[in-house]
């Protein structure tokens, strides 16, 4: 399957590459990406598959820095470059595949390391454009904080911008302290959308991480807070270094919409990614 899959997105890449040029796509040109299924069980809402998956590629006969990207996936998150860490799958939160998911497509370019621009097309032929910033600074030997700021316009939202900053204190040469915050707004949304966590990081050999945060998210102007949690994770190769499986609990409060008061539910999820 990982050789098919390889094979078919390398034949449709370079095939999209010779639009614009003479010069053979193995020599600069590159193709990688993931599959990825998840089964998530929620306690009171049962359960519920899910796949997704990813694609980049580089266009060496376009220009030296561009690049083509296919994908299926949460299409607000997509679009406003929402950071993974924060993203529903992760949050362990349920998705549907017709309502929150969509096929996207499109073209990056990369200014140098810090800025990328992006022009794509999600389900519909619907347009939506992206410019992302982003760079770090080393506080000390121990410690970074990172930073990423992505504007985009869509039909939906209009214009908006996501802001991610992140701190890590290395604990040990395997064990990091993080804290992640990210907010979004956008020209027609109500209030400002935000998520926050803590948590510990812990790499061991072989490829093996585990994890274990607590988190909250919310939004100005409505509900100060609606949601918050703990969650941890366990993910490791299963075959090679291209096929991983991951393990997730978590435990959550979130906010009933309808009566006003929370409810404390877990949530399981277990995820198969294949790399290519």
């Amino acid at each position: 399957m990982r050789a098919w899959t390889y094979r078919g997105s390398h034949a449709l890449v370079s095939t999209v590459d010779s639009w614009f040029g003479d010069e053979p796509f193995d020599q600069r040109g590159k193709v990688s990406g993931y599959v990825r299924v998840n089964t998530l069980w929620e306690e009171g809402q049962g359960t519920k598959a899910n796949a997704r998956f990813r694609l980049r590629a580089g266009l060496p006969n376009l220009r030296r820095s561009a690049y083509a990207f296919v994908g299926q996936d949460n299409e607000r998150e997509e679009i406003i470059d929402q950071p993974e860490a924060f993203r529903r799958e992760q949050l362990l939160l349920r998705e549907s595949r017709s309502g929150d998911q969509s096929f996207f497509a499109g073209l990056g370019y990369a200014l140098k390391d810090d800025i990328d621009l992006r022009l794509g097309v999600r389900g519909g032929f619907n347009l939506y454009a992206q410019a992302r910033y982003r760079t770090q600074w080393m506080l000390s030997p121990r410690d970074a904080v990172y930073f990423r700021e992505s504007l985009f316009w869509s039909v939906d939202d209009s214009f908006g911008s996501t802001t991610a900053l992140d701190y890590e204190h290395a604990l040990s040469p395997t064990l990091v302290l993080r804290w992640a915050n990210v907010g979004t707004v956008t020209r027609r949304s109500d209030g400002f959308e935000w998520q926050s966590s803590v948590g510990f990081f812990k790499d061991y050999t072989g490829l093996r991480t585990a994890s274990v945060e607590a988190l909250v998210q919310g939004r100005t102007g409505s509900v100060d807070v609606s949601n918050y949690g703990i969650r941890s994770a366990w993910r490791q190769p299963l075959y090679k270094d291209w096929l991983f499986g991951k393990l997730t609990v978590g435990h959550f409060w979130p906010r009933d919409k309808v009566e006003d008061n929370r409810r404390d539910a877990w949530a399981v999820d277990f995820g198969l990614e294949m790399h290519f």
